[in-house]
């Protein structure tokens, strides 16, 4: 469970990154968070790990206080929270399979992961999460050498070899076209089902959320301003959320920025 209590953000600078949020998440459940560029999505995102700290209000995860939390809490916090980045955050000079364990490296002596050897059944589980994303054939290929799509798979790999309670993912389809976005979600989605890892996705896209989706957050300046299933997201929803009403364009063509009048982004939004 990741329960949040009246919890707020501000940022150094006066920016509201979260204004005073009440939600619980279910283990297990596959949400989506949407919203412009500034309404919170990242922060909401980012504080499950500590990688933001909150102003105010209580946090939780997993029975985990991330509010006030240590620096020795946190490592711990974070060895059980995955994370995937829009940016993939790859070694590219390395290969996909090395990429993959430094999702063993909590679980790994750090004396011989500082010389790249790492044991029989960490090169397994890497294995395993490469089949689990269907690239496994390019497990001694240099992460320079792939497609973007392909890319965050090995992203998604390497979390998965982290072995998560909870996966999170901040714009992980931004960066690539339409269809290899439908693929990396598509394979998030699988991901949830079959191993039953709590999964938080940011998008701007309200059609990509009412796809795969299990729960919709739509958030606007900090607040939550939508909390429902997909088929409860209709047009009335979408102006809730982005300010303004669903129009042909948005419609048809589900890769495009949400319009001209996006909001400037917030700190780490």
């Amino acid at each position: 469970m990741i329960r949040y209590t009246d919890v707020s953000v501000r940022y150094p600078n006066g920016t509201v990154g979260l204004d005073a949020v009440d939600l619980e998440i279910p283990d297990g459940q596959f949400v989506v968070v949407v919203g412009l560029s500034g309404a919170g999505k990242s922060t909401l995102i980012r504080t499950i790990n500590g990688l933001v700290p909150v102003t105010s209000g209580q946090l939780e995860v997993a029975g985990r206080r991330v509010d006030g939390a240590s620096k020795r809490q946190l490592r711990e916090l974070r060895s059980r929270v995955g994370m995937i980045f829009q940016s993939f955050n790859l070694v590219s000079r390395t290969t996909v399979l090395k990429n993959v364990l430094v999702g063993r490296l909590h679980a790994t002596p750090t004396v011989p992961s500082l010389f790249g050897v790492y044991r029989k059944d960490d090169v397994e589980v890497a294995f395993s999460a490469l089949e689990r994303v269907g690239i496994v054939e390019k497990a001694y290929t240099r992460a320079s050498q792939l497609s973007g799509g392909q890319q965050q798979r090995v992203a998604i790999a390497r979390v998965l070899a982290q072995q998560p309670e909870v996966i999170l993912a901040d714009e992980p389809v931004a960066s690539l076209d339409p269809p290899t976005a439908n693929l990396v979600m598509r394979d998030l989605q699988r991901i949830n089902r079959e191993l039953g890892i709590t999964t938080v996705v940011n998008l701007h896209f309200l059609d990509l959320a009412r796809t795969y989706a299990q729960r919709i957050i739509g958030m606007r300046a900090g607040k939550i301003v939508f909390d429902g299933t997909p088929s409860e997201a209709d047009d009335a929803v979408f102006a809730r959320i982005y300010g303004r009403s669903l129009t042909a364009e948005d419609v048809l063509a589900p890769g495009a920025q949400v319009g001209a009048d996006t909001e400037a982004p917030a700190p780490h939004e």
